[in-house]
């Protein structure tokens, strides 16, 4: 960029278009050349005619061309225009109970200069709702402390799901920790009880997932053909005879429900998850009826430096639970993590683009089949239809295939790897 010529007469600046600023947007311009000046009163700018590009009216979201002319207000215009841009509200803040600070300054499980971690009881939203008064984002003003800013959330729970929650202190922690989770770096472990046991006891979930139609965006499902991609990771880490296992879930993605959908979709839903497993998703035998998914440990890089590394212990219902199945909770935390790394955002977007490539083949070639059929039997060519199609594989039948999940096969009863008779197999199809 050329430096700014100021026009004698009237005040405004003048800038040439240099090569590194070619095809950027004028916004962004303003930005790298003259950060002073708002976004609001380049607008402005836009709007009274006093913006121009070569002589011509521009806007913010014109794009620039290395070499073109820019003329600028005055710099008396910033602080005119600064002057009437409505003040930021800022949000007060709200004077809890003894017992509301109490609840949250109880639920600390580390605590440094840029971040918590929180222990989240089960029941206890994260975020408000309708009907919902109390939730930990609500309760986050009683760990301001001495700070200036007010703690920042930076990944959810669902309400009836325990354990470890991510909480940033400051903006800049906020917006580390926020590309940490939409970069996939930062790793979560849950534990959870499920119902029967699984026939492979180490693999992969790989099943696309979208809202459910008809139920409000409150429910997920899997959804072959228009969901978004999902993978989880889920290893047994003990089995009560046929009845129930101990399983550890890894999230590499972060679609809303999804280990609970996902473990529904192999045929073991989580315990006590009465929504996607129904009345098959409770036990007998004095098991509680509450959900036995527990955010267990996080891991994540700090933003001065080396990691966060955080276990959260189990709820009173999930210890207890262990103990009635006779599970020892050490045998959880023996099992090294898994250091595969989640795959990035731009495998992802590939994987989503083949999948969906592979969906419109597949129905490519059912309407291919369904003429050939049709010629056969007639005799004639079959007619071009634009009706919805219907049958397996396509967005109104069921899916073309069962839930693809990998891994080896289990070695037989007991405990990972032990001797004897493998368990029934569960669930649909798998490989």
């Amino acid at each position: 960029m050329t430096a700014g010529k100021s026009d004698s007469d009237s005040g405004f600046r003048e800038f040439n278009v240099g090569f590194d600023d070619d095809g950027i947007r004028l916004d962004r311009w303003f930005k790298r050349h003259l950060p002073e000046t708002s976004f609001t009163t380049v607008a402005m700018w836009a709007r009274t005619g006093q913006l121009r590009v070569d002589g011509a009216r521009a806007t913010p979201g014109d794009r620039i061309a290395a070499g073109q002319m820019l003329r600028v207000p005055p710099p008396e215009a910033d602080k005119a225009a600064a002057d009437v841009d409505k003040p930021r509200r800022v949000r007060e803040r709200v004077i809890l109970s003894d017992e509301e600070t109490e609840l949250a300054q109880s639920m600390v499980i580390h605590k440094d200069f840029q971040a918590f971690v929180l222990n989240k009881p089960p029941g206890l939203a994260t975020q408000g709702g309708t009907k919902t008064t109390q939730h930990v984002d609500g309760l986050l003003d009683g760990l301001q402390y001495d700070n200036e800013g007010r703690p920042k959330l930076v990944h959810r729970l669902d309400k009836d799901t325990s354990g470890a929650l991510l909480v940033a202190r400051t903006s800049r922690a906020a917006a580390f920790f926020a590309k940490a989770f939409s970069g996939r770096t930062a790793r979560k472990v849950y534990w959870a009880l499920v119902v029967d046991v699984p026939s492979i006891e180490d693999g992969m979930i790989e099943l696309p997932i979208a809202k459910q139609p008809g139920t409000g965006g409150e429910k997920m499902h899997v959804d072959e053909a228009e969901g978004a991609p999902a993978r989880t990771r889920y290893r047994v880490i003990e089995r009560a005879g046929n009845r129930a296992a101990w399983v550890e879930l890894q999230p590499f993605t972060g679609r809303t429900h999804q280990l609970r959908v996902h473990m529904a979709a192999i045929g073991h839903p989580i315990v006590g998850d009465g929504k996607y497993g129904g009345a098959a998703a409770f036990l007998t035998g004095g098991i509680s009826r509450k959900m036995h998914l527990h955010a267990r440990r996080i891991k994540v890089d700090h933003p001065d430096g080396g990691s966060i590394d955080v276990t959260a212990e189990l709820p009173t219902h999930f210890a207890e639970s262990l103990k009635q199945l006779g599970f020892e909770e050490k045998l959880g935390d023996d099992l090294v993590l898994d250091e595969k790394t989640a795959p990035t955002r731009e495998q992802m977007k590939s994987r989503a683009k083949a999948h969906a490539k592979s969906v419109r083949k597949d129905r490519k070639g059912e309407r291919r089949g369904r003429g050939v059929v049709e010629e056969k039997a007639t005799g004639k060519p079959a007619p071009k239809t634009g009706g919805p199609r219907t049958g397996a594989g396509s967005k109104f039948g069921a899916p073309r295939s069962g839930p693809r999940v990998e891994g080896p096969k289990p070695a037989g009863r007991g405990r990972p790897g032990g001797a004897g008779k493998p368990g029934p197999r569960s669930g649909p199809a798998t490989r």
